[in-house]
């Protein structure tokens, strides 16, 4: 028998054992191709595709394509790349609207049986109708129509000779039942539409609460894994299935809790909004916690598949930190990227010692945990670039970098002491004038004297200029704890990098030494246009 990991796979082993399903593990992933997927969705498909691998069973990608207002093709490309893109790959790649003959067949067998009825309610008075959390529904005064009226009704919402809203076709179960689910819920409305996949063969299309479990037992899925909002809803899962009565062992619904992220909203609907809105530049902006986000803005397969393990399966809703995910990325990539110097908010340095028409190359390493990774040479010359937060005029208490009669070390370099601050006429920096000392270049064995701080540097000669997009979240909790957009979710700077970042091609990461992780930007990122987004930066706020 299989380890078990969760209380899913500890009901799966319980039914390998008991001989449920003849030992069959069947899971499906099933989207609705109406937006883009999020990093919610992706602890779904994590559980679901690797619950299939570990019992050696298989998952499905099946879209939920019965609703055809709201379904675009550009969605169904990008649930496609994201699947592929965490790691999976399904078994098959099916579609809820191919099983549309076999649910209205069961929706005939269903008023056959005296299970359903057609009904002439409108919306509102069906909502009114069906009461409340504390007060039993009233039933619909077409319920008791006859077999014979309800099979002709159907067949005539089929044909098209209703308009939209003027007829359902409602499930015949219960107006007094505790759970407003089963309170003769719709299976049918009419829906003058065109579909993708079935074109204009339909103008009826059944709700998603009475296709899905038909859609489950056709394909023979075993374990029907959904997230918590549906566990009121597995009673009419399973009524369905029973009422229909086609399938001898039919599946099983189990939900888990959907996961949910500090400053993070995973709603489609309000995701849609903002690209729609504009406050973001669209669904793969950087700063959208979707998958095409996450991956553009430089996330990896390998952190998010991680962060859905630690994060566990359970039964109970419960906030996760986002700095756990985050710290899932750093682990990833620390073992994996190259380090870079670039500095930002750039002062010029002119090392007034040193020759003018000399320049010599450094040897720095590519990643200190990595020593495999070997190192690289970097130019060094009088003039060059350090970052903004390098240099205090006035320094703050504990302050160990540049600042007037100060030392530090330009790592990889040579030991440099801020003579002179030069200033433009408004009083800003305009240049620092240091010297340096010729003795202690590194790796020379120099060791007579210590100095606290080391900071990165660019020569100025070669430096390339680039643009680096420092991402905050996208949502901050206002004072009562709900999610805000934040107005400061990108900072835009420009900075000078090493020579080696023009090289950079789209999509590659790096390490800017002292800053953060950070990608060349899969859309804008060119030879002329270097572009780089801040992925995370490297100081962890997790704690175990």
């Amino acid at each position: 028998m299989a380890e078990s990991n969760n209380f899913i796979h500890n009901i799966i082993d319980n039914d390998n054992a008991s001989g449920k399903y003849g030992g069959k593990v069947y899971t499906r992933f099933p989207p609705e191709p109406n937006g883009y997927l999020h990093i919610g969705h992706a602890k779904s498909i994590c559980l679901n595709f690797s619950t299939a691998k570990k019992y050696g069973g298989k998952c499905n990608l099946r879209y939920d394509d019965t609703n055809p207002v709201k379904e675009d093709v550009e969605y169904i490309n990008s649930i496609e790349a994201d699947v592929r893109w965490l790691g999976w790959e399904w078994d098959e790649r099916l579609w809820a609207s191919d099983y549309f003959d076999t649910m209205y067949e069961g929706a005939v067998e269903l008023i056959k049986k005296g299970k359903a009825y057609v009904c002439d309610l409108s919306a509102d008075e069906i909502k009114v109708y069906r009461g409340t959390l504390k007060e039993p529904g009233r039933e619909s005064p077409y319920r008791e129509r006859s077999v014979e009226e309800n099979l002709r009704l159907f067949a005539e919402m089929k044909e098209g000779k209703y308009k939209d809203g003027e007829k359902v076709l409602r499930a015949k179960i219960d107006m007094g039942s505790p759970n407003i689910n089963m309170r003769d819920p719709v299976i049918y409305r009419i829906a003058h539409a065109p579909h993708h996949n079935t074109g204009d063969k339909w103008c009826i299309y059944p709700m998603y609460d009475y296709a899905h479990p038909i859609e489950d037992a056709i394909e023979g899925i075993t374990h029907s894994i959904c997230t918590l909002e549906f566990e009121d809803h597995r009673p009419l899962y399973d009524w369905v299935l029973r009422e229909i009565g086609w399938w001898t062992q039919p599946p099983q619904q189990i939900e888990f809790a959907r996961l949910n992220l500090t400053n993070t909203v995973m709603s489609k609907r309000y995701l849609k909004a903002l690209v729609e809105n504009g406050d973001v530049e669209s669904w793969d902006d950087p700063r959208m916690p979707t998958i095409a986000g996450l991956r553009r803005r430089g996330y990896t397969p390998e952190a998010i598949r991680d962060f859905c393990e630690r994060i566990g399966v359970s039964k109970a809703n419960s906030i996760v930190d986002v700095s756990l995910l985050e710290h899932c990325v750093r682990e990833d990539l620390k073992t994996k990227v190259e380090s870079r110097n670039v500095v930002e908010k750039p002062i010029k340095v002119i090392i007034t010692n040193y020759p003018e028409d000399m320049s010599e190359m450094m040897e720095i390493e590519n990643n200190k945990e990595v020593p495999e990774m070997g190192s690289r040479m970097v130019p060094f010359s009088r003039e060059l670039w350090v970052d903004g937060e390098d240099f205090q005029e006035f320094p703050e208490k504990k302050y160990f970098r540049l600042f007037p009669s100060n030392e530090v070390r330009f790592k990889g370099a040579y030991f440099i002491t801020c003579n002179e601050v030069v200033k433009n006429e408004d009083g800003s920096v305009k240049e620092l004038h240091c010297t340096y000392d010729p003795k202690t270049r590194s790796g020379s064995g120099f060791e007579e004297r210590k100095v606290k701080g080391t900071i990165h540097w660019v020569d100025a000669k070669t430096a390339v200029p680039v643009t680096i997009r420092n991402y905050n979240y996208l949502m901050l909790p206002d004072e009562n704890g709900n999610n805000q957009l934040n107005p400061a979710s990108v900072e835009v700077t420009v900075g000078y990098a090493e020579p080696a970042l023009a090289e950079a091609k789209a999509g590659e990461r790096f390490q800017f030494f002292r800053h953060g992780y950070y990608i060349a930007d899969e859309k804008l990122f060119s030879k002329e246009n270097l572009v780089f987004n801040r992925i995370v930066d490297l100081k962890s706020s997790w704690k175990k």
